[in-house]
Order: C-alpha cells, then structure tokens, then sequence
C-alpha cells in the first residue's frame, strides 16, 4: 500500500512538470511562434525619391551646380542604407503652390514619377508669400500687413490642400516631406517682427494643412537657415542691436534692394552671395542635415513588408 501511495506522488509530480512545461510553451514558447509569424521589414533594393516644388528643389543658389539638397539626400540614404536611391528633381525657380499644381496635371511624366515614388520631398510657399510681401513688406503697420498674410493664406491653404491632393490622388502611401520657409534677410532685418511673425504664421499654415495628407512631415528650417551662424540667444541679441543702430529700427524698400544687389557677401554664411535670397552649397548641406534626421525617424520608405 505505501508502495503504491509513493508511485501516485511520483505520477502527480510527474503530471505537474508536464502541465508547467506545456503552459510555459504556450505562454512564452508559443508568443515567440506567433511573433515569428508577424511581418518583418525588408530593406529595398531600390528607392525611388521624386522632388517638387520651388527653387530650393531645384537647387538655386548651390555653387555645386548638383541639385541642392536633393543630391545631398540622395547620397545620405544611400550610404545609410546601402541601397540604390533613383532621383527626379521637378523643382522649378519662381514657382508658387498653383504653379505647382499646374505643371503636375499638365505634364504625365511627373504624374507617372508620383505614382511610383517610394518618397516624396517638397519646397513649396515662399513664393506664394512673396506676392504678399512685394505688396507690403516695408509697410510700418503691423495691422495692415498681418490682415493681408491672413487674408493671403486663406487662398494659399486652398491651393495647398489641392496640391496635396492631386498628390494623394496619384500616390496614397509614399511619405511626403515638406521644408519650411525662412527668412533671407534675417540678419540684416531681425528686429522687424512684421517679416518674422509672417514667415512663422505661413510656415504653421502649411504644417497644418500637410497634416490632413498623411503619412506626411513636416521640416522646420526657418531658425537653421534665417538665423545662419548667429545661433545662440546672444549672438542674436547682439546683432539685434547692431541692427537697429545702423537702420534706426526702420526696414526701407531701399536699403532691402541694396541688400539683394550685393554680391560677394552676406551676412549670413548659408546664403548665397548670388542674390542674397537662396541656400548656399553650406546652407544645403544644412537643410540636408535637417531632412535626414525627419527621414531617419520615419523610414518605412525604406522597406517593405514580408
């Protein structure tokens, strides 16, 4: 009998182990399953970027002669990831947000480009906003010129969100990476509050609409660029100051054209000395380091699914 007590303890501890080990599968050897099971990104063998948009797209002001930014991107990706990136540039100088548009529907290559990109960069609003400013950008109130930005971006929205659109259309899942605008004559100019609230208020208008057109980011330059080298606090005090004793705190349509017709020089090292308006080969290079830090982030262009 007692021989017979000591076998059925020995069955239970027996049925105990098995029933542990066979919940531990399940548990833990059976999530490690279905993780298995579960889609793992692979790195693409190739990606496609297509640019579009303004000057800054097209490369204007790059000593380099090479694309501005997007050849930089292109060369940062692929040292990254060690894949091939293909590039279309579509950037044209002096387009606004509807000419943009335009040149999408009229033109099948660019629509053709769209459908297959993998990602999609953009420059688009400086222009649309410089019509505003050719209007009033000396004016010295503060109220007539922040009623026509308001009243200007109102229509600039409108033409963003049918931009985007047809970019959707074309394309609904490549993520879309759109600059900001900044302001050139920063360090000529920083105590006019009437440039700089306007460039942030157009720069929140399309982060805001390029929201609704996901997956979608937007990359804020304008401190990187409008600031230049003056990128402490005090360095901007400073010249906030030399400014001001030198101009009488006013900004006059003369001396902005004086400033723009000056070559060989710029206050700001990422502008180019050109026309005192557009990036530099170093104010590229800058925005480039901006852009890839968002892209790093959000990468999924990179790969597909299996």
């Amino acid at each position: 009998m007692k021989k017979a007590v000591r076998w059925l303890l020995v069955l239970i501890v027996i049925l105990c182990c098995a029933g542990g080990a066979w919940y531990g599968y399940q548990h833990w050897g059976g999530s490690s399953s279905t993780a298995n099971h579960q889609p793992t990104r692979v790195l693409k063998k190739k990606v496609r970027l297509v640019a579009i948009g303004d000057s800054l797209t097209y490369g204007q002001g790059d000593e380099d002669k090479k694309g501005g930014y997007v050849s930089l991107i292109k060369s940062r990706l692929q040292n990254k990831f060690h894949n091939q990136v293909t590039t279309v540039n579509y950037g044209v100088s002096g387009d606004r947000s509807d000419q943009i548009l335009k040149r999408i529907n009229q033109q099948s290559q660019i629509r053709k480009d769209l459908k297959h990109a993998d990602v999609i960069v953009m420059t688009v609003g400086g222009n649309d906003l410089m019509q505003t400013f050719q209007k009033d950008l000396t004016t010295n109130s503060t109220k007539t010129l922040s009623k026509d930005i308001n009243r200007a971006g109102k229509t600039y929205q409108t033409k963003l969100k049918k931009l985007f659109k047809t970019i959707r259309q074309e394309n609904s899942t490549a993520p879309i990476f759109v600059m900001s605008i900044y302001n050139p004559v920063y360090t000529y100019f920083p105590q006019v509050e009437n440039i700089n609230n306007s460039i942030s208020k157009w720069n929140q208008l399309t982060k805001q609409t390029l929201a609704s057109y996901g997956p979608s980011y937007f990359v804020d330059i304008n401190h990187l660029m409008s600031y230049g080298q003056y990128k402490t606090a005090a360095q901007r005090r400073k010249l906030i100051r030399s400014s001001e004793k030198a101009n009488d705190g006013q900004t006059s349509q003369k001396e902005l054209i004086s400033i723009m017709n000056q070559r060989n020089k710029n206050l700001n090292k990422y502008i180019s000395t050109d026309d005192n308006f557009h990036p530099n080969h170093l104010g590229y290079q800058q925005m480039t380091r901006k852009l890839y830090r968002v892209m790093l982030k959000h990468d999924s262009f990179e790969y597909q699914k299996r």
